[in-house]
């Protein structure tokens, strides 16, 4: 009951933890194995989770000073895998089986003593009927068919009959007798058939009952069958060999089937004399056989190319979609494409406008922000029509693109939250993705998300758990049931480990989403920070490196009490090399940076009272780093700034007057100067221009003392003066200078994205005063006087609270 109240009135409390979490006794069963896609949209398949014998797990989050929370975690639904779809384009992959993981045994954690009596609770009574009917409609909810819901566009229209295989058409069954003659006669009659014979026994064999159609193609009649095919085929006309590929799809014929090697290779030798109408009809039917075609599509794409501007509006989503499904197009094909869709787009159905954002998205292909902005302008005024899925294409479209549409992200805040508890979790993990990607915090849909999400977390793939922990913690927030939605995220990560083995990349991405809000469940770090886990982030198509270091570096800087694997010190110094090189020519030259590095060195008295640099270079930004002493007087630190202005200091012209100096001594006009000099020393009164200066900053007046008297340097700056005190002085403060820019916060607001979180918490552990120039005061300062910058930075630099701050 206390422990409540103060997490109701203290959220932030519990966001460093140390959670003992149990789940229910379940074991993994086998799943079919797939190989990733070479996009963004890699699809791993769900693996089986159904009741077994597995014991009981508990995770053990690593507990920065001073927190301890308990907590009992969320039940966990049964699962059933859906099958993904593999790309057009892609080699059949072999089928796998789900291996358990040795590296981290589900066992091996303890349930520490104080949460047992926590933990043990006696389970309700359910009625199990009613349980076992609610988690069906909840699976049949969940699962996600990726060959099937694409094609959803093309029941809108009677036009795409000629262009797409149709699953739905009615079909009248041919009874098994009339099937096992067609089987006999294949092997009586052999080769003597006709074409037109061979592909009316084909179809009459994908007529019969479906239950049969699995035995069938084992069948030796039908293996004899397949055989006149192949030796007949340049004999067949097109739309006969067309209704032989249609039979193969209603049979389900192996993708590897040699009757379709045959087929695919007479396709490609007569394509350039067929209609368009049934090249995207046989491309439509690869797509149901999964089969790989680069070569037809290469000949389908280029056949395109040249017509582009004939394409019907059909025509033209169709293309798309068999584009997407191939997850690769010609860029000047896109680029011809695109002008064809702004001529479309206004007589589009929202389905096919979701078919059009899916297909250029799984393609990777680049359309003007024009265009984008023209979908989203279509999208916005009639979403609450659009079904779903279609929806979540324009995300994904929005989402590459890198592109902001206001109207749409708000109208998505006031939809999108009542739909959330009935659409799958992947498409929740679109919706959340897009929001994290474009930094844009809508509480609306993040709650209704995490409240939704634990009762879904069974569903889950691995790399929908990942983004899910990446996109709460990179926009910071948290949710209302903040323990179930992290504890039950975190467990399951635990049970898909396996999979991270073929897919790293996603739980580096879990737990920085988790190191965001200050989270680090121990074993996961330490089988993350592995020798063997880092060699298979090598592999990755991506670059994990620069993940490692933020997160090992996390880890030291937060979790003194870690004990797990580390980081190569070789690999640390790789990736810092990597990150300041990188800083030097992109960070450090920005002209906010600059500018604020050169004025402060005005304000404080030179180079060696300030230094720009990374002080965690694993957090890949800049600070502007200043220490003062306990009394507030600036300490010179940098000692290779001063060096270096000493050099400065040293080199000398050689002018005539100066050799003649060195040869006769001083010069007259030199000692009349210095003589007048001492003569008016004694009785000279300071000038206007040289009493401590009032400058004002946000409506106050900053008073500049005696204490602070602030001397101009000829170029008529102000400047601090330099301490006589000795420099390393008790209590001093070390200020970290942010110059932060937009894409540090979220979407149109002061809200601090993740990362940025994380840095700043950091430097505060280390022992650094956070200080900010947020853009939103010193942008516009930027094109202000000389003297009003000077002032707003005397202003936060000099600032009496920064000292109370660090006391």
């Amino acid at each position: 009951m206390a422990t409540a109240l103060v997490r109701r009135r203290f959220p932030r409390l519990s966001r460093v933890t140390a959670a003992v979490l149990t789940s229910a006794p379940r074991k993994a069963e086998g799943g079919g194995g797939e190989s990733p896609r070479k996009e963004e949209e890699e699809e791993e398949n769900p693996k089986i989770t159904g009741a077994g014998s597995r014991p009981a797990a508990a995770i053990r989050l690593l507990t920065p000073p001073g927190y301890r929370v308990l907590h009992k975690p969320a039940a966990y639904a049964r699962s059933r895998a859906g099958s993904c779809g593999r790309a057009l384009g892609d080699p059949p992959a072999s089928p796998g089986a789900t291996r358990e993981h040795r590296g981290l045994p589900a066992a091996s954690f303890q349930v520490l003593p104080a949460a047992r009596s926590a933990l043990a609770k006696p389970p309700r009574r359910r009625n199990p009927p009613a349980l076992a009917k609610r988690e069906a409609e909840r699976e049949q909810r969940e699962l996600h068919d990726s060959k099937e819901d694409p094609r959803a566009f093309q029941q809108g229209r009677p036009e795409y009959k000629s262009l797409s295989y149709d699953r739905f058409e009615p079909l009248e069954t041919v009874p098994w007798e009339e099937g096992e003659a067609v089987l006999r006669g294949a092997a009586a009659q052999g080769g003597l058939r006709s074409p037109a014979a061979l592909a009316e026994g084909f179809q009459k064999l994908s007529r019969l009952p479906e239950e049969r159609h699995a035995a069938l193609v084992s069948e030796p009649g039908f293996n004899a069958l397949c055989c006149c095919v192949i030796n007949r085929i340049q004999s067949f006309s097109t739309p006969e060999l067309v209704e032989v590929l249609k039979a193969c799809v209603r049979l389900r014929v192996p993708p590897a089937h040699p009757v379709l090697d045959a087929c695919e290779r007479d396709f490609c030798r007569r394509a350039w004399a067929m209609s368009l109408e049934q090249l995207l009809l046989v491309a439509d039917c690869w797509r149901c056989l999964e089969r790989a075609v680069p070569s037809y599509l290469g000949i389908l794409f280029s056949y395109a190319g040249r017509s582009c501007k004939e394409l019907a509006l059909p025509q033209l989503v169709q293309l798309l979609y068999i584009i997407g499904e191939g997850r690769k197009s010609p860029p000047d094909l896109v680029q011809k494409l695109e002008g064809v869709i702004w001529k479309h787009l206004d007589s589009c159905t929202l389905e096919e406008v979701g078919a059009i954002c899916l297909g250029l998205f799984k393609s990777l292909s680049a359309v003007s922000d024009r265009l984008v902005r023209r979908i989203a302008d279509r999208v916005s005024p009639r979403m609450e029509e659009m079904s779903t899925y279609a929806l979540v294409n324009v995300l994904k479209m929005l989402r590459y693109a890198r592109l902001d549409h206001l109207p749409l992200l708000r109208e998505l805040g006031r939809v999108v939250p009542p739909r959330i508890p009935a659409t799958n979790v992947q498409g929740v993990m679109h919706i959340t993705l897009t929001c994290s990607s474009l930094h844009y915090y809508d509480e609306g849909v993040l709650a209704a998300v995490a409240a939704a999400l634990p009762s879904k977390v069974a569903y889950c793939r691995s790399k929908d758990a990942a983004k899910f922990l990446w996109s709460f913690g990179c926009l910071d927030y948290e949710p209302p049931n903040e323990e179930e939605f992290y504890s039950s995220l975190i467990e399951h990560m635990h049970r898909k480990l396996h999979e991270f083995d073929k897919f790293p990349e996603h739980l580096l991405t879990g737990l920085l989403g988790l190191a965001f809000v200050g989270r680090f469940p121990e074993e996961l770090i330490d089988y993350a920070l592995r020798d063997d886990f880092v060699q298979k982030t090598r592999a990755s198509k991506y670059e994990l490196g620069k993940d490692l270091f933020t997160l090992g570096k996390s880890v030291e800087i937060e979790c003194p009490g870690y004990r797990g694997s580390r980081l190569a010190p070789q690999l640390y110094q790789e990736m810092t090399e990597m990150v300041l090189a990188f800083a030097e020519q992109e960070i450090y030259v920005r002209p906010e940076i600059v500018e604020a590095e050169s004025l402060l060195r005005s304000v404080l008295g030179g180079p060696e009272y300030v230094r720009s640099h990374m002080i965690l270079p694993h957090t890949r930004s800049s600070d502007l780093e200043v220490h003062l002493a306990a009394d507030g007087r600036p300490v010179p630190f940098n000692s290779k700034a001063a060096a270096g202005k000493k050099l400065e200091d040293i080199g000398v012209s050689l002018t005539d007057e100066l050799m003649a100096q060195l040869i006769e001594g001083k010069s007259g006009r030199q000692a009349r100067l210095e003589a007048e000099n001492e003569a008016a020393a004694p009785g000279r009164e300071q000038t206007g221009a040289e009493q401590a200066p009032h400058a004002s900053f946000a409506g106050r007046a900053l008073s500049i003392g005696t204490s602070w008297q602030v001397v101009p340097k000829p170029g008529g700056c102000l400047e601090a003066p330099r301490s006589p005190v000795p420099h390393q002085q008790p209590r001093g403060v070390k200020l970290a200078i942010q110059v932060s820019n937009r894409n540090h916060y979220c979407y149109l607001s002061k809200r601090l994205l993740g990362l940025h979180r994380l840095k700043r918490r950091q430097l505060r552990r280390l022992g650094y005063v956070v200080l900010e120039l947020p853009f939103w005061e010193w942008f516009p300062l930027l094109k202000r006087t000389r003297s009003e910058k000077l002032s707003y930075l005397h202003y936060k630099v000099f600032d009496p609270a920064l000292l109370g701050r660090a006391a």
